[in-house]
């Protein structure tokens, strides 16, 4: 695990901020109202209050979020990436140091804004953690591994598990938390969709007459490759190029400003892809 000193200082104070913005929402928005997040903190949440409500037991968020992570970050490290599950851990023990050290009175009582403005801040401190190349941890492991090791769509893998913690919630302790942490996730998950784009494609269709010169461009700025077909003009009957090619959305801008550079009257069209099959490169975790 090779260390970049300036780099990976970066990230590691993205990964800290992250973790501890994660543990501010838990202690103030998801405590107040309430509310399940999705994944390994809403298992860790749900099963401290089946332990404390009916067995008296009060355990600690840092320990039980740690165990229930072993496995995934066992996962992490045999087939993710080291440093990648490294900085996921750090997240994970910030997360739990701060939940369970904080005392912080809830700012409202209002169960819709709590639902609201907990998950904008949960989508916050997740992409924090994205943007460092890290993760919080849980499912988010199990998720990265199936679709970027074994290709499986984890969508509804990951629905199906905060469901089933939702459903077990609302049976045991009231159907209106369990209502209301749906809107929270549904929040969380638009707004995290809205800031991080890694994982949202962009395809190109390109009119040019470097066609070769443009696949090359692309290539080098993300490692994509392209598609050449040969084009008419309907109005004038040249002969053009097209020049097809998926992208990552976080890409997209660097790709124009390159196929700017090598042909400046090429007649660029871009439109967000909805699902892809086939081979499609993403950058290895480290």
């Amino acid at each position: 695990m090779k260390m970049n000193w300036k780099e990976d200082g970066k990230r590691l104070i993205g990964v800290l901020a992250g973790g501890f913005l994660m543990a501010l929402n838990l202690k103030t928005f998801v405590s107040a109202g309430g509310l399940l997040p999705g994944g390994a903190n809403g298992l860790t949440i749900l099963l401290q209050r089946i332990a404390l409500n009916y067995f008296n037991i009060a355990i600690p968020f840092s320990f039980l979020n740690i165990t229930i992570n072993l496995i995934p970050i066992y996962i992490g490290f045999r087939f993710i990436g080291k440093k990648f599950t490294f900085l996921s851990l750090v997240m994970i023990l910030v997360t739990g140091f701060f939940t369970d050290m904080l005392h912080i009175q809830a700012i409202t009582s209002d169960m819709l804004l709590i639902a609201i403005f907990g998950g904008i801040m949960n989508a916050i401190a997740i992409t924090l953690c994205l943007r460092v190349d890290a993760t919080s941890g849980g499912t988010d492991f199990i998720a990265i591994f199936l679709s970027e090791k074994k290709g499986v769509d984890t969508w509804f893998l990951i629905f199906y598990f905060n469901a089933a913690i939702l459903l077990i919630d609302g049976y045991l302790f009231g159907w209106d938390k369990a209502l209301y942490s749906i809107i929270f996730q549904y929040v969380s998950t638009q707004t995290l969709s809205f800031v991080y784009k890694y994982y949202q494609k962009m395809t190109f269709f390109i009119i040019t007459d470097y066609p070769h010169e443009i696949s090359s461009g692309i290539h080098d700025v993300c490692h994509h490759g392209a598609t050449i077909l040969k084009a008419e003009g309907a109005y004038g009957h040249e002969e053009k190029y097209l020049v097809y090619s998926v992208v990552s959305s976080v890409d997209a801008k660097k790709v124009k400003m390159k196929i700017k550079d090598i042909d400046p009257k090429a007649f660029i069209n871009t439109v967000h892809s909805k699902d892809i099959m086939g081979r499609f490169y993403m950058k290895p975790k480290d």
